[in-house]
């Protein structure tokens, strides 16, 4: 039978209408293992933080595809890095760190006006220099997966992952922080080489259904984002945000909670509770699913892999 939709059956009892749904607006894309949905934690930043996510979905059967952190490969001693590949790859989890510097930390005064300049973008060649190295030495560790919050560091990363310097298999996930608002752009960032797009978790239903009219690559989005990317709470939205958006990572984030970038042991007692928190939260959104119907299509466990997208051709000699 057909997912139900939130109160629908309760609404229909009293004769109040419905909107109608259309099959057009449903993506007909899918991971290339027929799944339309995984799951996403973010924001576990560091071994401690990563044991306390693992207990958790353990204890609340919380299915993880993904773990990400937010601070920064260069936030974390190799040691740290073995450690969480090594616990990630005993549950079949993709591990996704940050790559590094960025102009919100840097010494660019732009980020810190009201149009807030060129946000998350790596200021001139070293910092691009170094997201390049916290990419190798990354990828040396073990770690498949990297966050870029830039296109020109993207775009190098994925000329370095054609040209054999970075693993074939590396996937790269685009920041939430530079997430494309529009087809045209998301089509631009899969060219440029982004396995996954985190997308501002303001898009509406219809803009999801926009995006997939051009692009496949698989989407990355909160369904309850962080206050300083909104705040927004989507979790009664979930199975339309996957039945619109599909291949989607669904991310549970966490609203009304202070920052914890970059991350070090003077935060560490509210960093392990939201870290708690968050699987708690993902728990409530299949929960949701559940109820209505809409739990079906999740990829398997260990799927990662976004399967065949399209790319810029690389010029030869790179």
């Amino acid at each position: 039978s057909a997912p139900r939709r939130p109160g629908a059956d309760a609404l229909t009892r009293i004769g109040h209408p419905l909107p109608a749904v259309d099959p057009a607006d449903a993506s007909p894309h899918t991971f290339p293992d027929g799944g339309t949905w995984r799951t996403e934690i973010p924001s576990v930043e560091g071994p401690e933080a990563l044991a306390v996510v693992l207990k958790e979905s353990a204890r609340l059967d919380v299915p993880v595809h993904r773990i990400s952190q937010g601070s920064g490969v260069w936030m974390l001693t190799d040691v740290e890095i073995t450690e969480m590949v090594d616990a990630c790859a005993a549950r079949d989890i993709e591990l996704c760190l940050f790559t590094g510097p960025r102009g919100t930390w840097d010494i660019g005064a732009s980020t810190r006006t009201d149009s807030g300049g060129a946000g998350l973008r790596a200021r001139g060649h070293d910092a691009l220099a170094g997201c390049v190295e916290d990419a190798v030495r990354a990828t040396g560790l073990g770690v498949k997966c990297l966050l870029v919050a830039d296109e020109g560091v993207l775009w190098t990363l994925h000329r370095l992952r054609t040209a054999g310097v970075l693993p074939a298999d590396t996937t790269f996930k685009l920041s939430a922080l530079t997430g494309p608002v529009n087809p045209a752009s998301y089509e631009v960032y899969e060219r440029l080489g982004a396995d996954s797009l985190n997308v501002p978790s303001d898009l509406s239903p219809a803009h999801l259904t926009e995006i997939r009219r051009v692009s496949r690559a698989p989407m990355d989005m909160y369904v309850e984002a962080p206050d300083d990317l909104g705040g927004y709470i989507r979790m009664y939205e979930v199975a339309e945000l996957i039945r619109r958006g599909a291949p989607l990572y669904v991310k549970f984030g966490l609203s009304k909670a202070t920052g914890i970038y970059p991350y070090g042991a003077h935060v560490r007692d509210h960093a392990l509770a939201t870290a708690r928190e968050r699987v708690r939260r993902g728990r409530l959104a299949l929960d949701l699913l559940a109820r209505h119907g809409a739990d079906g299509g999740m990829s398997p466990l260990g799927a990662r892999l976004p399967g065949e997208l399209r790319r810029f051709a690389v010029p030869e000699g790179d």
